[in-house]
């Protein structure tokens, strides 16, 4: 490819609401555009980085055994109406109406499509397994689109669906899946983790995510270096702490905290270790009576030792909490309690709540908690002697770097990263409301078992470019660089020389099936080598006057601080080792 031929767009300043380095250096580097709010044109150079991400997906998910095929984008709202997510999903699915007046959707994912393809098609468990995918556009009307193409409202998603005859050989096709994603992403370059996950709104109780690690990514990835644990914060367990607990030692009292409404204020105030404050958090479920009339409003009062976080997907799973929780109102807060946040505490409430203490606060002795009364806190609080033994004792919280590993081998470690693939097993989750399927050995009708695979095929350029750049702009690894090599002739058009041999080496690295660029435009060195390294393509080869005539062409990694002479009979064998490596 001849640089004169090809379109190359560079910026030299970001715009504005370009936020992360990614989002700046992608539209700097021409490989995107901006045409409205989370929709983005895919200019030719960052296209080139999503045909290479999408081949190797390909080929590894053919080699896996899955089978490609192509679902629309647009699909029928009944097929969603039958497994109740037309109704469940919330604004981020795009509705729309044809001239007939018939709801469609625009698809954000093909669970229900696909299931319909296999209850239609696979009849017999003789034709079982079976894993069906398709790399497609997506659409999820996000509230706030951000990060460019990181959180985008169109975008390219490989989806896959295994569809098995019982769980065992599910779990199996869900692990044949997570050893192909492994494979995909090994030969992405990228420095990244598998972790356990939470289902979400998908379903299923198996799952892992694939993190690309990025000190700028949303996701908190926790691990343990000495074995092989890792999850997402989400899912992390917090490891329940070793008892006994502790005998009281201390007298409870009502402490005056005049305005000190936190546990790092209180614990500032009375001279005491933050972690001997625990904190009260007030959650409401709405449902009904006895007698199946509302209101039937529960008051919760969760208790967290004072420098943790609640983990709302541990919470959602607490009996009682499962089926949907919010955060009570103030109103609701004053009439059990008798105060307005700041000052809660379970003893003494006005009416009865439910409490429900964090593995860490139940084995707390002497705590310090709100009186339920303004200006003044408990200090010396114990179970058992000033108030019952709470309701229920859950890992509610997140875990923080140092807790001990969940599996007992070390500490945890915690790091940012961007999530760019997710295994589910889903089981029967959409088999069983669409009648998903097949005769069994004995002609007896089973539901299928089913997996979901997802790989954010749009994502991962800007994930990549998050770990890999510098100053100069991107550093792509060469498996998916929009060209592996540049060659950057210096006054081609004055010297029919460098001329001659940059076409030459040009076409013995097309002719090798090197993804090679010739940048032929005329620009000065210093123009032409800013836009290759804000571009970010791995292999620069130079070729100029002064260096033939020395019998010389210089070389430079993306990385490289200085360049490296070359012979120039010997830069075609240099240039496969330095690919091969």
């Amino acid at each position: 490819m001849k640089a004169s031929q090809f379109l190359i767009s560079t910026l030299k300043e970001a715009p504005a609401d370009a936020e992360v380095v990614s989002h700046q250096l992608m539209m700097r580097a021409g490989m995107v555009k901006k045409l409205g709010a989370g929709i983005y044109t895919w200019m030719p150079m960052g296209l080139r980085v999503v045909r290479k991400i999408e081949a190797i997906v390909r080929e590894e998910m053919n080699r896996a055994g899955a089978v490609e095929l192509l679902m629309p984008v647009v699909q029928p709202a009944e097929f969603w109406q039958e497994t109740g997510r037309w109704s469940k999903m919330g604004p981020e699915l795009m509705r729309v109406k044809d001239r007939h007046e018939r709801d469609f959707i625009i698809q954000p994912t093909s669970e229900e499509v696909v299931t319909d393809v296999a209850r239609q098609e696979l009849r017999s468990y003789k034709q079982l397994p079976k894993n069906l995918y398709h790399i497609q556009t997506k659409f999820r009307d996000e509230r706030r689109p951000r990060f460019g193409v990181m959180r985008s409202r169109e975008f390219i998603m490989k989806d896959a669906y295994s569809f098995d005859r019982d769980a065992a050989s599910s779990k199996a096709s869900y692990q044949a899946m997570a050893r192909a994603y492994r494979a995909i992403f090994d030969r992405f370059g990228l420095r990244y983790r598998a972790v356990a996950a939470d289902s979400g709104a998908i379903g299923g109780d198996l799952s892992e995510e694939f993190q690309v690690i990025a000190a700028t990514g949303e996701d908190a990835v926790v691990y343990c270096p000495e074995s092989e644990y890792a999850a997402n914060m989400e899912k992390a367990e917090a490891r329940a702490p070793a008892g006994p607990r502790p005998a009281p030692a201390q007298r409870m009292e009502k402490t005056p905290t005049p305005g000190k409404s936190t546990c790092p204020d209180v614990a500032q105030f009375l001279g005491i270790p933050l972690q001997r404050t625990v904190k009260s958090l007030v959650l409401a479920t709405d449902g009904v009576d006895d007698n199946g009339r509302p209101p039937g409003t529960q008051v919760w009062l969760l208790l967290l030792r004072g420098d943790h976080d609640m983990n709302e997907i541990k919470v959602g799973k607490v009996p009682g909490l499962d089926a949907g929780f919010r955060f009570a109102t103030n109103a609701e807060i004053v009439d059990r309690f008798g105060t307005p946040p700041g000052y809660l505490g379970p003893i003494g409430t006005r009416k009865p709540v439910r409490v429900v203490a964090d593995r860490e606060v139940a084995v707390m002795a002497d705590w310090v908690c709100g009186a339920n009364a303004e200006g003044y806190h408990l200090t010396g609080v114990n179970w058992g002697r000033d108030l019952p033994e709470p309701d229920a004792v859950a890992d509610l919280r997140n875990v923080v770097e140092g807790d001990p590993s969940p599996d007992g081998e070390g500490r945890l470690v915690i790091e940012r990263g961007i999530e760019v693939g997710h295994v589910f097993y889903l089981g029967t989750k959409y088999s069983a409301p669409m009648e998903a399927s097949f005769l069994d050995e004995n002609g007896k009708p089973q539901l299928m078992e089913m997996g979901c695979y997802g790989i954010g095929i749009t994502r991962l350029p800007a994930a990549a470019i998050e770990q890999n750049n510098d100053a100069r702009g991107i550093i792509w690894p060469d498996a998916i660089a929009p060209f592996t090599v540049v060659v950057c002739p210096i006054g081609m058009d004055r010297s029919a020389e460098v001329r001659a041999a940059a076409e030459k080496l040009h076409d013995e690295l097309a002719a090798a099936g090197v993804d090679v660029m010739l940048d032929d435009r005329g620009e000065r060195p210093g123009a032409m080598f800013a836009d290759w390294e804000l571009i970010g393509v791995p292999h620069r080869v130079v070729i100029s006057d002064r260096g033939l005539k020395e019998g010389q062409l210089e070389y430079q990694h993306r990385r490289d601080a200085a360049a490296t002479k070359v012979p120039a009979g010997e830069v075609m064998a240099f240039l496969r080792g330095r690919l091969q490596a």
